[in-house]
C-alpha cells in the first residue's frame, strides 16, 4: 500500500524521496488548513485596505512601485504566472517536479504564503493523482527561488499549460485536470507570487542528491576493497587507531567498511608477512578513506544545510501570523543550496577520480603486479578492458568540468532589481548528471576489479567482495575470456548497481555498511 505523507513542519528527506520516486500521497493535516486561513485572512485585510502592500495590491519585481486596482488583480496573478512559466529545453524528470511541489505544498501549509486552502489542496490532488505539470530544464537563476520551474506548476493549477503525458511527452493540461476531476482554480491576491517564490526546485534536487551520493558511497568502498584486493594491497592501512588519530568521521566509516569488506580475504593473506617486499600501497589505494571520508563529510554538511532550507518557511512578501502583516524578505536567495550542491559537486568528482586511478592500475601491465595487460585473455589479440578503462576516463573528465562552481557566477536580471543570483538551479541539474555520471564510472571499476579477482584464482577474496563478483556473474557479466560485445556488459552491470542487487548482495554477507 502507497504511504501517505502529512503535511506539516516534520517533513523528513524520507517524506520526500517517498513522494518524489516512490508516487507516495499527501494529505493536508487540520493543523495546516487552519494555518492557511488564518494567513488567508491576514492577506484579504491587506487587500482590502487603502494602503499599497507589496505582491497583494501591487506589482512584482521592479514593477512593485504600481499600485493595482482591485478589478485587475485577478488579472495580475494570470499575467504573472502566464509570464514567468517561459523555460525552455527538455523536459525535467517526474521525480525533480514531484519534489519541487512537494516543497511548495509543505510551505503553503504553513499559512505563511497567505494563500486560500484550495491553493495547496489543488497541489495535493496533483501530486495525488499523479499529474506532472511539464517544467523545462532553463528559466530559474535561484532567485528569486525557482520562479519560472515554479510558474510551470502553478500554470497547471490554472488549468493551462502543459502536463507529462503517458508517454512521456507534453500535453494540454486542462484535459488531463478534467479527466481526473481536479478543478482549476483562479488565483487571488498574493497566490501567483507565493505559489512560485521558492527554492523548492534546488532544496528538492539535493535531498534526493544526498540519497543517491550515500549509496555511491558505500559503492565505492566496495569498489576500493575491491581494488585493493586484486592489486595484492594491504588492510593493515585501514586499521582503527590509525584512523583515531586524525578523527574525520567519515574517513573512519570509510576505513572500516574496508575493513569489513577485506575480512577473511584469501587474496590479501596470501601476501601478508614478512615475505612481501612492498613497504606502500599507491595513494589510490592507500588513500580511499581520506578521499572517500572527505566526500562523507561532505555530505554531512550538505544535508545540515538540507535540513535547515527543509524547515525553513520561503516567500516574499511572507505573512506574519503572529502580527497580522506581510514584510518583504530576500529569504528566497539560493545561496545556502547552491553551496552545497556546488560542494557536493567536488566531492563527487574526486570520488570518481580515484576510482579511475585504481581501475587504470589494474589494466597496466607494469603496476598490476602479475596480471595480464587490460585483463586480455590474449593480449595484442585482444584488448580486454582497455576501452572500458577510456569510457571511464571520459565520465570522469566530465565530471572534472561539472565540478567548477555554479554559485560563483551571477547574471543581473529584472532591470538591476535582481542584482545577485544564486544559480542553484544550475548547480543542482549538473550535481545530478555528475552523480549519474560517477555511477558509471563505479560500475566500471567494479567490473574490472571483479575480472581481476577472477584472475587471481585459486586464491580467495573476501565474502563481501565475492557477493559483489557472484551477482555481476549471474547478471550476465562474465569474467575473462576472449573479448566479446563489452557495452552490453557494462550496462547489465550498471543496472545490477542502480536497482541495489550489488550491495544488497553484500550487505546480506557483510552486514549493514557505514
Amino acid at each position: 500500500m502507497t504511504a501517505t505523507i502529512q503535511i506539516g513542519p516534520d517533513l523528513t528527506f524520507a517524506d520526500v524521496v517517498a513522494v518524489a520516486r516512490d508516487g507516495a500521497r499527501v494529505e493536508l493535516t487540520e493543523a495546516a488548513l487552519t494555518a492557511l486561513a488564518a494567513g488567508r485572512a491576514t492577506v484579504d485585510k491587506l487587500a482590502a485596505a487603502p494602503t499599497p502592500a507589496y505582491g497583494i495590491s501591487t506589482g512584482f519585481g521592479a514593477l512593485a512601485t504600481r499600485h493595482i486596482d482591485p478589478d485587475l488583480r485577478a488579472a495580475l496573478q494570470r499575467s504573472l504566472i502566464r509570464s514567468h512559466a517561459a523555460g525552455m529545453g527538455d523536459l525535467v524528470e517526474t521525480e525533480v517536479v514531484r519534489a519541487l511541489m512537494l516543497m511548495r505544498l509543505k510551505t503553503l501549509a504553513t499559512g505563511h504564503t497567505g494563500v486560500r486552502p484550495v491553493v495547496a489542496e489543488t497541489m495535493a490532488a496533483l501530486l495525488n493523482n499523479r499529474i506532472t505539470p511539464a517544467v523545462r530544464e532553463f528559466g530559474s537563476l535561484g532567485c528569486s527561488g525557482d520562479l519560472a520551474p515554479l510558474a510551470h506548476v502553478a500554470l497547471v493549477l490554472m488549468g493551462e499549460g502543459e502536463v507529462v503525458g503517458e508517454d512521456g511527452k507534453a500535453v494540454p493540461a486542462e484535459p488531463v485536470l478534467t479527466a481526473h476531476g481536479v478543478a482549476a482554480i483562479v488565483l487571488e491576491p498574493k497566490e501567483g507570487l507565493a505559489l512560485i517564490n521558492g527554492t523548492d526546485g534546488m532544496l528538492g534536487m539535493l535531498i534526493l542528491a544526498l540519497r543517491d551520493f550515500e549509496q555511491l558511497l558505500k559503492l565505492a568502498d566496495l569498489t576500493a576493497a575491491m581494488s585493493v584486493e586484486a592489486l595484492l594491497g594491504t588492510d593493515r592501512v585501514f586499521r582503527p587507531e590509525l584512523h583515531a588519530i586524525r578523527p574525520h568521521p567519515g574517513q573512519a566509516a570509510s576505513a572500516a567498511n574496508l575493513l569489513r569488506l577485506l575480512s577473511d580475504s584469501g587474496v590479501v593473506a596470501s601476501h601478508r608477512g614478512p615475505d612481501c617486499n612492498r613497504v606502500q600501497d599507491a595513494y589510490s589505494l592507500r588513500c580511499a578513506p581520506q578521499v572517500a571520508g572527505a566526500a562523507r563529510d561532505t555530505l554531512a554538511h550538505a544535508a545540515a544545510v538540507a535540513e535547515r532550507e527543509l524547515a525553513s518557511i520561503i516567500d516574499n512578501p511572507v505573512v506574519l501570523l503572529d502580527e497580522d502583516r506581510v514584510e518583504s524578505n530576500g529569504n528566497f536567495h539560493g545561496a545556502p543550496v547552491a553551496f552545497v550542491l556546488d560542494f557536493l559537486a567536488v566531492a563527487v568528482a574526486e570520488v570518481g577520480s580515484i576510482a579511475e586511478r585504481r581501475t587504470d592500475r589494474m589494466l597496466d601491465v607494469a603496476r598490476s603486479h602479475g596480471l595480464p595487460p587490460f585483463l586480455a585473455h590474449d593480449p595484442g589479440v585482444d584488448s580486454g578492458l582497455m576501452i572500458a578503462q577510456y569510457t571511464q576516463a571520459a565520465l570522469v573528465s566530465e565530471n572534472k568540468r561539472l565540478a567548477v562552481p555554479a554559485s560563483v557566477d551571477s547574471i543581473p536580471s529584472s532591470a538591476m532589481q535582481e542584482d545577485h543570483v544564486s544559480m542553484g538551479w544550475s548547480a543542482a541539474r549538473k550535481l545530478r548528471t555528475a552523480l549519474d555520471n560517477l555511477t558509471r564510472v563505479l560500475t566500471v571499476e567494479l567490473v574490472t576489479a571483479a575480472r581481476a579477482l577472477d584472475l587471481r584464482a585459486p586464491l580467495q577474496p573476501a565474502p563481501g567482495t565475492a557477493a559483489a563478483v557472484a551477482v555481476l556473474r549471474a547478471r550476465g557479466v562474465g569474467g575473462p575470456g576472449p573479448d566479446r560485445y563489452l557495452s552490453l556488459e557494462l550496462r547489465a552491470a550498471e543496472e545490477a548497481v542502480r536497482d541495489g542487487s550489488v550491495m544488497a548482495a553484500v550487505e546480506k554477507t557483510v552486514g549493514a555498511l557505514r
